[in-house]
């Protein structure tokens, strides 16, 4: 079972998180315990043993307890809940991390890298962040982006100089970006587009901090752009701008960072090559930049300076390959759009394109594994249960300063009630969207009970 830890709290073994990710032409998930991979896999991305593409999802039975992933250009990251990293794929310039340069189509470890907490794939060249928050990279070099003081490659990690206290990474293309717990950025790499956003165009091979960002959370970068987000729910952006990348309504390129426009609440970021994506609070999806293949998903192949918003709705989490997009609903289901020529839609075709979301077939992440009740002390019962609105959760016993957590697919703590008394509490849906979740009642410190929830319309 999979223990998964997270920033307000930890779900039992029993928790179904969930995790997705994409690579240039490929697209990978943790669901239900497994890996799943489909697209692209010339180089034994997968990491099944094979080196052959796939239209659907296919198993990864050589790794388990997988937390996070991600993919680059043609290699795919691992991180499994021991602290550990793995990798499968290319491995030209060491982005494997295993003190080779040797491809490989099974997943081997990360040479003497453990805590690791977070990581993050470069085009090719690879980001971990241990639990002591210093930040160690491998790979290609070549832009200074493993960010050690040097241009040189290296097949094992190196620790990026003078940073420390960091919370979150994100990569570029040649780039490679760092969130302090202070909410500062820094940045690091190839920068021959101003995605420093130091007002240069020249690259750095050690970190440069951008003086103009403060307040920031999540970082992400594509080929020659960088996107930083904002604990207040606006994105900024920084380099190339042809195809509208930057979102703010010009297609004039910035060596400093300017804000996406129309587009506030927003909760995460995720960057494609040449398009970038915001999930908002609502749960809605929107894109912008370049729009060859439909990755923007509004059903046109028509750019956009601004956001645009996809037809989709009840997404908690997203990632974004080279040229496609991918969005986790709350329901379990996965749904993407854009470039499909390797199959990384997983739709079971190789057509080209698609221009409006589509669901990947066979994948369903509703681990029909989790129990509905987990080691129980107060019994509880739920009504109604699936919810449209509100729903009453009743106790067989009164409560007496009783806290109430609720969690997503993702594991994520999205509502708590606190200083709970008696035996019934109302539980209303407020803004979260539909899908499933897990409850936990704690007294005293100790959980009393887990169960399932639904909200549904």
């Amino acid at each position: 079972m999979l223990l998964c830890t997270i920033a307000n709290g930890t779900l039992p073994s029993t928790s179904f998180a969930q995790s997705i990710a994409a690579g240039a032409s490929h697209t990978l998930v943790v669901c239900d315990y497994q890996v799943q991979v489909w697209g692209f896999n010339l180089y034994g991305q997968f990491g099944n043993g094979t080196n052959t593409d796939s239209y659907l999802p296919t198993s990864v039975p050589l790794l388990t307890n997988v937390i996070s992933l991600d993919g680059g250009s043609n290699f795919s990251l691992f991180l499994k809940n021991d602290g550990t990293v793995w990798a499968s794929g290319g491995n030209i310039f060491g982005q494997l991390g295993d003190g080779t340069n040797t491809d490989s189509n099974i997943p081997v470890q990360v040479s003497s890298l453990t805590n690791a907490i977070a990581i993050a794939a470069g085009w090719e060249h690879s980001i971990a962040l241990k639990n002591d928050s210093t930040v160690w990279t491998w790979g290609n070099n070549g832009y200074g982006q493993l960010g050690n003081g040097s241009n040189t490659d290296s097949n094992v990690p190196v620790q990026v100089v003078g940073l420390s206290g960091i919370r979150a990474i994100g990569k570029g293309r040649h780039h490679s970006l760092a969130v302090k717990s202070d909410g500062t950025v820094w940045i690091w790499g190839w920068n021959g587009n101003g995605q420093l956003g130091d007002g240069t165009l020249i690259d750095s091979n050690v970190p440069l901090q951008v003086a103009s960002l403060t307040n920031v959370k999540a970082v992400a970068g594509g080929d020659g752009h960088s996107y930083a987000l904002k604990n207040d729910g606006t994105i900024w952006a920084s380099g190339l701008n042809a195809h509208g990348q930057l979102g703010d309504g010009t297609n004039n390129w910035s060596t400093t960072f300017v804000q996406v426009i129309n587009l506030s609440g927003v909760n995460a970021i995720a960057s494609g090559r040449l398009h970038g994506m915001a999930l908002k609070n609502d749960s809605t999806v929107w894109t912008w930049g370049i729009n060859s293949y439909g990755q923007l998903g509004n059903g046109n192949t028509n750019n956009s300076n601004t956001p645009l918003q996809v037809p989709i709705t009840d997404v908690i989490k997203i990632a974004v390959g080279g040229e496609h997009s991918i969005a986790l609903k709350n329901t379990g289901t996965l749904w993407s759009w854009g470039l499909n020529g390797n199959g990384q839609l997983g739709n079971g075709t190789g057509l080209n394109q698609f221009e409006t979301p589509i669901q990947t077939t066979g994948l369903s992440c509703l681990s029909t594994a989790t129990p509905e009740e987990v080691n129980a002390i107060v019994e509880t019962t739920i009504y109604p249960n699936p919810f449209s609105e509100e729903t009453i959760i009743k106790t067989n016993t009164s409560l007496t300063d009783a806290t109430l957590s609720l969690y997503n697919l993702l594991g994520e703590k999205v509502k708590t009630i606190a200083a709970i008394t008696g035996n019934n509490i109302i539980l209303k849906k407020g803004n979260l969207p539909n899908g499933i979740y897990v409850i936990q009642l704690l007294e005293n410190s100790k959980i009393i009970t887990t169960k399932k929830l639904i909200i549904s319309n």
